[in-house]
């Protein structure tokens, strides 16, 4: 039994280096960003708000132009939500006559159909928009449709939208987001407003993890590629594109696609080949040279404007959720989108797409715990003595430690400003949920990924919803 253990011993050991090794790169990584956010922070509240409070939405001059805003909202198999989705926008959008909101439902989704049409006959603003084909397609497929209808709405009005909104089946919008976009998609390409998951009961690790992670990635993540000059992905809900920007992206699809196949009509701005279409629009903007801004606005009464949700709340439903994220943006985009820009994009593309990689190393740090565990325990029943790690892999480990417990501060602070103490204090152990889910969707995702190598096509995998936050 010895040698086995010597072999135990040496397997843990090598584990052991490679992750410790890799986390201090990763974590470097992060505390960088981290210093940068926090260095921003400081500098903004001397430089700016030191005497001037941060503009509220009252606060918003009117838009300089008038103009009309398509909201687009794609489904599939979304009766059990989209209803109250729906009635939520008209409830709380009543007070503005400046928009129509499109939605696209396949000819085979009867039972979202008769919800849609039911709510377009109630509500004027509303638009009910069949797909050409059965679904489920991509995403990207039914936004191109409802990109179509507006084109001819376009064409009978003869006047041009201002912009085009995202927003997803489940999504529960707030009041004042119209009156933002309407103001600042004047100036800017694209806004996006944070997304703020709203955590369903009973299921306070695996929905509960889904806050912890958007309250960093928007409260800190955007706002520093932002501030460094990368471009912003979009996160497909809760963003307003400018019109002609989209009607440019389109333009680049239809010249590209008319280079392959003579005579192809152009198919939109969207494009139906990707699975994370909302991720690439944000980098073609910025390729473009349009800028996407971040806006953490507060409304009149202090609340975040901003697209509240409710995530999975089950492992295999999150696991199907993040792996598609993991295809398109880490593998299928990376052959997709390549390495372009400057150096801060380098580095934030690297960042998106290392998820694979962290996945490997999590998985290595995990069987360091097994195989621990079964050193430790051989020592109590054998009188075994491990091989010693050696000071440096010792101080590599210390280096870790100090660095993760940072890494958890962070986090922690981050999600009390935006939930409360209590959700800040669940974000450390659901820390350890969060990286299960990510090995098993890198998996998921790998396993895809090669078939799709294979010949597969991509389908649009798409999360189901049963939860609609409460209008609170």
């Amino acid at each position: 039994m010895i040698p086995v253990l010597d072999w135990v011993s040496f397997g843990r050991y090598e584990l052991l280096l490679f992750s410790a090794f890799w986390f201090v790169v990763g974590a470097a990584d992060d505390v960088l960003v981290d210093i940068i956010w926090i260095l921003r922070h400081l500098y903004r509240k001397a430089a700016f708000y030191r005497t001037v409070k941060p503009v509220r939405v009252d606060d918003l001059p009117p838009p300089k132009y008038p103009g009309k805003i398509a909201v687009f909202i794609a489904t599939w198999q979304e009766a059990a939500v989209i209803g109250d989705m729906l009635n939520a926008c008209h409830a709380r959008w009543n007070q503005y006559d400046n928009h129509i909101i499109y939605v696209g439902c396949y000819p085979n989704d009867p039972a979202g159909i008769k919800v849609v049409s039911r709510m377009a006959q109630q509500h004027s603003e509303i638009r009910l928009i069949i797909c050409v084909r059965p679904g489920p397609t991509t995403k990207a497929d039914c936004l191109n449709n409802l990109w179509r209808a507006m084109l001819q709405d376009e064409a009978h009005s003869m006047a041009r939208y201002k912009a085009v909104v995202l927003h997803d089946a489940e999504d529960l919008v707030h009041p004042d987001e119209l009156r933002v976009y309407s103001r600042l998609i004047e100036t800017k390409a694209a806004v996006q407003l944070p997304v703020i998951p709203m955590r369903v009961a009973g299921s306070r690790w695996i929905s509960g993890h889904y806050g912890d992670e958007f309250a960093e990635a928007h409260a800190k993540t955007m706002v520093v590629r932002e501030a460094i000059g990368a471009a912003l992905p979009l996160a497909g809900v809760g963003c307003a594109i400018e019109r002609n920007m989209l009607g440019q992206i389109a333009m680049q699809g239809q010249i590209a696609m008319q280079d392959q196949i003579a005579g192809t009509m152009p198919h939109g701005p969207f494009d139906i080949s990707s699975l994370t279409e909302d991720y690439e629009l944000g980098l073609k903007i910025g390729a473009l040279g349009g800028q996407t801004i971040l806006v953490r606005m507060l409304d009149a009464s202090g609340d975040l404007v901003g697209t509240r949700a409710c995530f999975p709340d089950t492992l295999s439903a999150s696991v199907r959720q993040k792996s598609r994220w993991l295809m398109g943006i880490a593998l299928s985009g990376w052959d997709r989108m390549g390495w372009t820009g400057n150096a801060a994009e380098f580095w934030m593309l690297l960042r998106d797409r290392k998820a694979i990689f962290a996945a490997i190393v999590l998985i290595a740090a995990y069987l360091c715990i097994v195989l621990t565990a079964i050193l430790a325990a051989s020592q109590y029943w054998f009188a075994y003595e491990p091989h010693p790690l050696g000071g440096a892999l010792m101080m590599l480990l210390k280096i870790n430690a100090g660095l993760f417990m940072w890494r958890l501060g962070i986090r922690a602070l981050l999600v009390w400003r935006q939930y409360d103490a209590a959700e800040a204090l669940y974000s450390v152990p659901r820390l350890v949920v969060a990286n299960i889910i990510a090995i098993m969707a890198a998996r998921r995702a790998m396993m895809q990924y090669l078939r799709h190598c294979l010949g597969g096509a991509l389908v649009w995998d798409k999360t189901d919803h049963a939860h609609f936050p409460e209008d609170t």
